[in-house]
């Protein structure tokens, strides 16, 4: 992959061969991180599990105290009184089977999070084939299918986020932009990460965290030394 000028300049900021500790991390996304737009920072988070076996799943959500710097649109599936109290806690669609109809016919994905009461289930399950690979599908684990609803919606507007392992074992999540600046980037990083420490498999053997990455939109990855976290 061929990279521009600018890259390789913020690359010679790095020490490759390094692996920082989390503030000096923190600092060197903000310093490479010169797009002309407010950058996201993201985490990648490898970890020494294998996701094929059910006892060593790891999922959760955790509510980044200072959010991610971006309005998540919330689909709730809900009826009567709860679908009432969805709109009024501020979820963008309400819905039931008319939602199932619109995402199926129209291929419709307008939202970031869908939230489901547990008597709704039977109902989204008929979109699993389609939610499941976008990591929709509501799961109780993440607090996504709930009969508080007002809650769930609130933790979600305010910075809450699912972290889930992918195929190679990795944790990918956002924890904010570049503008947010050090205290608050360090903040949300301190919150997540305790969050997966915490959410380590009893099944999980050896070093559970293998490497963790810090990286901006436009900007090269930085290390972070899992044993200083």
């Amino acid at each position: 992959m061929k990279r521009g000028k600018r890259y390789k300049e913020m690359v010679k900021l790095i020490d490759r061969t390094m692996a920082y500790e989390p503030a000096e991390a923190i600092d060197l996304v903000q310093k490479t991180a010169k797009a002309k737009f407010d950058e996201t920072v993201e985490m990648h988070i490898r970890l020494g599990v294998d996701s094929r076996h059910a006892d060593q799943q790891v999922r959760g959500a955790v509510v980044l105290p200072h959010g991610t710097g971006r309005t998540k649109r919330v689909l709730v599936f809900a009826k009567g009184p709860k679908a009432d109290e969805a709109k009024a806690a501020g979820a963008d669609f309400v819905g039931a089977e008319d939602m199932v109809e619109k995402i199926t016919k129209e291929n419709w994905f307008d939202y970031d999070v869908v939230v489901a009461t547990p008597d709704m289930m039977g109902v989204v399950g008929r979109l699993g084939r389609v939610l499941g690979p976008k990591g929709l599908m509501p799961n109780p684990k993440s607090g996504t299918v709930t009969m508080d609803l007002a809650k769930a919606i609130e933790e979600i507007k305010a910075g809450k986020i699912e972290y889930r392992l992918d195929k190679s074992n990795i944790i990918h999540c956002t924890i904010g932009k570049v503008s947010f600046g050090q205290d608050k980037l360090m903040g949300n990083f301190r919150v997540l990460m305790d969050a997966i420490i915490k959410a380590k498999p009893a099944a999980s053997k050896g070093q559970y965290l293998r490497s963790v990455v810090i990286v901006s939109t436009m900007g090269p990855g930085i290390k972070i030394a899992p044993g200083r976290i």
